[in-house]
């Protein structure tokens, strides 16, 4: 019983640890193999992984936290909420809630250093993860409670809804794991239906391949014209099945104000950005998860909303966009421009 108490406490402390550096939640997983690492291995072998070929490489590490952290008994889980409110910035065209500013990682990661030296302190040996490595953290996150998987394959919080980036430490260290989370979703399946490239095949199953998320960052070639209609007015990511889940009726507005909308990104009209040359872009999406994608593709999706919603005051920046050098940008740009006269001829 004495050795168990020294543990309870070191679990308060970085619990309250957690709060302190802005965490809305955190709790603890036994560091065991995930509970969905077969359903892994079948997404994969059925290729629907797309050309994300990291999440294939290595799924025996990436399901097991013990070959990455030999050693490793527990997985601290949490949880921050990026929840801004209100509608998108800029009524013309939408970009994913969380590349509203800066990149997410920036802010995390220090915050997971500052957790890691309180457990080095007694006597942990750890690894951290911001989606930065091989783990699949959504089943950690339901094995210790923190929510539970929904229909979407998102991650489901009763207090901060869909609304929440996660971030795991692998530890040596011997924790008290908390209770299992428990599947709050009945029979639901708003985000299911809600998806505008019915991306999400069967409950917790999802083709990345046809998810506009993937299609628009991930994806570093062509988008296939049978998906461009149902882009709409994305220009990176999408979160059509994450705002349709009803548990967000309890999603709070964080209290972080590095994911708060940049205002020198919002206040153009989606024609500006295919002005951006390639310093210009990276000026722009400084620090900025957008800036990742490079210009090139960044400027393909500027052309595919344009191609859905644009007018005849968008053509002339797109027949000068047909002229870029990047055959990406050329070859959506000369799309998007015949949308555009097509609506208008009929």
């Amino acid at each position: 019983m004495q050795a168990a108490e020294p543990l309870l406490d070191l679990k308060a402390k970085i619990i309250a640890e957690a709060h302190r550096l802005g965490f809305g939640d955190c709790r603890i997983a036994a560091a065991n193999p995930a509970a969905h690492r077969a359903l892994l291995k079948e997404w994969i072998d059925a290729g629907k992984h797309g050309d994300m070929v990291w999440m294939a490489r290595d799924p025996e590490r990436r399901s097991d936290p013990r070959l990455v952290v030999p050693g490793a008994r527990s997985v601290i889980v949490l949880a921050m909420n990026y929840w801004q409110g209100g509608p998108p910035p800029n009524p013309q065209y939408r970009i994913a809630r969380y590349a509203w500013n800066e990149d997410y990682h920036d802010l995390i990661g220090p915050k997971l250093k500052e957790l890691d030296a309180l457990l080095v302190q007694h006597g942990g040996t750890q690894r951290s993860y911001v989606d930065t490595g091989p783990v699949l953290e959504r089943d950690f996150a339901s094995e210790s409670g923190l929510g539970w998987g929904g229909k979407s394959t998102m991650q489901i919080h009763r207090q901060l809804g869909t609304w929440f980036f996660l971030a795991e430490i692998i530890t040596t260290l011997d924790l008290t794991a908390d209770e299992k989370g428990r599947d709050l979703c009945g029979s639901c399946t708003r985000c299911m239906t809600a998806c505008p490239t019915a991306a999400i095949t069967a409950p917790r199953r999802l083709d990345a391949r046809r998810c506009i998320s993937y299609l628009t960052i991930e994806n570093k070639g062509s988008i296939p014209e049978e998906f461009r209609h149902a882009i709409g007015d994305r220009i990176y990511g999408c979160d059509d099945c994450l705002d349709a889940c009803p548990w967000n009726r309890f999603s709070q507005v964080s209290h972080e104000a590095t994911f708060a909308a940049r205002e020198s990104v919002f206040q153009h009209p989606l024609r500006d950005f295919l002005k951006l040359d390639d310093e210009a872009f990276r000026l722009l999406f400084k620090k900025s998860p957008i800036k990742r994608i490079k210009r090139p593709a960044f400027l393909r999706n500027v052309c595919v909303a344009l191609g859905n919603v644009g007018t005849a005051e968008d053509l002339p920046a797109l027949e000068s966009a047909v002229q870029d050098p990047h055959p990406l940008i050329a070859e959506h740009a000369a799309w998007a421009a015949q949308e555009i006269q097509r609506r208008m001829a009929s």
